[in-house]
C-alpha cells in the first residue's frame, strides 16, 4: 500500500514534512494528530518509512457487495483497525485495547485525540479516554503531529480533490512516565490530553476551541435544521400571503364585475 497509495500521493500532492527525525526508526510510539480531513490517515503514513496503524469505524469493513469488500481490503491494507462505534463506551474500550495491542508489538499507533474531524478547521478539545489511557498503560512516547491544509484538498461535498501541497509537522516525543499507573485518574488523563493538544496547537497554528468537536457538530447540525425549518416556514407563510392576496383581488374583481352588470 505504501507503493500503490503512498507513492502516487507523494508524486501528485508533494506533501512537505518537518520533524521527520522525531519519529523513532523502531519501537512503540503514539502519533497524536489533529484531524482535518479523511485523507489525514493516508498522507501521514505515506511520508513515513514505518507502518502506522489507525482505528476506523467498523462500517468501512462490513459494507456488503463487491464495493464493500474492496473498501474493507483497502482499509486493512493501509493499516486501519475496525472499531464498532454503536456504543460510546464500547467503542472507547475497543479503541484502547486495539492501541495497546499495536504498541505491545513495538509498532506505531496513530490516533486523533479530537475523536472526529474538525467541522471548521479549528482545533477542538481532546477526548481524555483513548490517547491518555493507551499512553499510560504502555509507557509509549506520544509524538504530536499537525496536519496542515489537508481540509482544503477535498472539502465536504467536493468529488474531485484539489492538487495542492499539504504539510505535516511532527513534534518532539512527549514522555508521560511520571504518570505511570495512574491511567484511571480522570484528572491525570485530562492533564495528559491537554498537554498533547497544546503541542498540536503550537505545531498547527490552529485556533483552539475549548469544547468537543462532536458537540460543535451537533450545534451546527441543529442550527442548520433550525434554519431549514425557518426557511420552510417563511416560504409557507409567503405562499399563504400570496394566496390570500390573490383571493382578495379575485373577490374584488368579481364584485366590480357584478356591480357593472346591475347598472341600468
Amino acid at each position: 500500500m505504501k507503493v500503490a497509495v503512498g507513492g502516487p500521493l507523494k508524486v501528485a500532492f508533494r506533501p512537505w514534512v518537518e520533524g521527520l527525525e522525531n519519529v523513532p526508526a523502531e519501537g512503540a510510539a503514539i502519533l497524536a494528530s489533529n484531524h482535518l480531513s479523511f485523507s489525514d490517515s493516508f498522507f501521514l503514513p505515506a511520508v513515513l518509512d514505518r507502518k502506522v496503524t489507525f482505528i476506523a469505524k467498523a462500517e468501512y469493513f462490513t459494507t456488503p457487495g463487491v464495493k464493500g469488500r474492496l473498501t474493507a481490503a483497502f482499509f486493512r491494507g493501509v493499516g486501519q483497525l475496525p472499531v464498532d462505534r454503536s456504543g460510546a463506551r464500547g467503542a472507547g474500550e475497543a479503541a484502547i485495547r486495539s492501541g495497546i495491542e499495536v504498541l505491545e508489538r513495538g509498532e506505531l499507533f496513530g490516533i486523533y485525540p479530537e475523536g472526529t474531524r474538525s467541522p471548521d478547521g479549528r482545533l477542538y478539545r481532546g477526548k481524555p479516554g483513548g490517547l491518555a489511557r493507551v499512553a499510560l498503560a504502555t509507557g509509549a512516547p506520544v509524538i504530536p503531529v499537525a496536519m496542515i491544509d489537508t481540509e482544503k484538498i477535498q472539502p465536504p461535498g467536493k468529488v474531485m480533490p484539489k492538487l495542492m501541497r499539504p504539510g505535516i509537522r511532527i513534534g518532539k516525543p512527549l514522555d508521560f512516565s511520571r504518570y505511570q499507573g495512574m491511567e484511571h485518574d480522570r484528572f491525570v488523563l485530562r492533564a495528559v490530553t491537554d498537554e498533547v493538544m497544546y503541542e498540536i496547537m503550537k505545531l498547527s497554528g490552529q485556533e483552539y476551541v475549548d469544547m468537543y468537536a462532536t458537540a460543535m457538530k451537533r450545534q451546527l447540525a441543529e442550527a442548520a435544521k433550525a434554519e431549514k425549518e425557518a426557511d420552510k416556514a417563511a416560504k409557507a407563510a409567503l405562499a399563504r400571503a400570496e394566496k390570500e392576496q390573490a383571493e382578495k383581488e379575485k373577490a374584488k374583481k368579481d364584485q366590480q364585475t357584478g356591480e357593472s352588470r346591475t347598472e341600468p
